[in-house]
């Protein structure tokens, strides 16, 4: 495994725990958080627990949504 990929997966495991932190500091459920990005509350719930990835318009959205870069959601920044 390559240091970027492997670096770019661990990053990716963080996903989950960066995004309940976002959305706990704004004091939405996960259900509200879902309907402010169209998507249903399962899928939503899944991205946190890491069971899987969101897509790359998620991704947008989250960022877009929190005003910040993507590299601030994954935590690089």
């Amino acid at each position: 495994m390559s240091i970027v990929f492997k670096e770019v997966y661990c990053k990716m495991i963080e996903i989950g725990s960066n995004l309940k932190r976002l959305r706990t500091n704004e004091g939405l459920t996960q259900t509200q958080l879902a309907q402010k990005l169209n998507i249903s509350r399962v899928n939503y719930t899944r991205y946190e627990t890491n069971a899987s990835r969101p897509d790359y318009e998620t991704l947008v959205a989250v960022a877009d949504f929190y005003d910040i870069s993507l590299d601030e959601l994954f935590g690089r920044a």
